[in-house]
């Protein structure tokens, strides 16, 4: 693995009830970068997402982070490895307040509470506003940002994002892509996102892998990012 390599997986397998999803997936992500998955529905994506974290054990294939196989770790040890996962519809807990949802994250990072949360509400000011806000009575885009919060009070070197446009109004994606490259450009973590929304995909990822089948079957440069129609044509159902 190249120093620069910050995660990689090599014929990467895995599934649900003895039925293969994922049919050997080799993909690799640099330190820094911001690489987006897309496909159609059904083809993999958040069951790549779901073993990189560790919550689906692969069935074969290695995945390596920093060097290091992932193979035998359950998910809160890759977590203090440096891996953040926000999932599809971002699972905060609606009846704890923003502030409580951050401290969710504290046994992962090891360091004083208040530290951490200034710097999360310096990224996301409308968690400082809102902190003692009931996170379930707060905007889907909010909340999106508290599950970026949460996770990123952590340390993490690598964010996985789930459908992160999903359930949030249009207007408000964009202000979460922005937020998201501004981090990435601001503490240079790295992101790997799943996504469908052809905006987003553009305003954030810098290279792109395209699934079908369970497999990697492309990968989009930045200057075919910009032609949305190749992008739409790999996201058609």
């Amino acid at each position: 693995m190249h120093s620069d390599i910050l995660l990689e997986t090599r014929g990467l397998w895995a599934g649900y009830g003895g039925k293969p999803v994922l049919q050997g997936v080799d993909m690799q992500v640099r330190a820094g970068e911001i690489v987006a998955v897309i496909g159609r529905n059904g083809v993999g994506k958040s069951t790549l997402m779901k073993s990189l974290i560790g919550l689906l054990p692969a069935d074969r294939g290695t995945i390596d982070f920093k060097g290091q196989s992932l193979a035998k770790l359950a998910a809160h040890k890759r977590a203090r490895l440096g891996i953040g996962y926000v999932p599809q519809g971002r699972d905060v807990f609606p009846r704890m307040s923003v502030e409580e949802n951050l401290a969710v994250g504290l046994s992962i990072s090891g360091s004083s509470s208040q530290a951490v949360f200034e710097e999360v509400y310096g990224h996301f000011p409308i968690l400082a506003e809102r902190r003692n806000q009931r996170a379930g009575t707060m905007s889907g885009g909010q909340q999106q940002q508290l599950a970026i919060g949460r996770v990123l009070v952590g340390k993490p070197s690598l964010i996985l994002l789930d459908e992160p446009s999903e359930g949030i109004q249009p207007s408000i994606v964009m202000d979460i892509a922005r937020l998201s490259v501004d981090l990435n450009r601001k503490t240079g973590v790295s992101i790997v996102l799943v996504e469908q929304n052809i905006d987003m995909i553009k305003a954030m990822a810098q290279r792109c892998y395209v699934m079908d089948k369970g497999r990697i079957t492309a990968t989009l440069t930045p200057e075919m990012l910009e032609d949305r129609e190749t992008v739409r044509r790999y996201l058609a159902v």
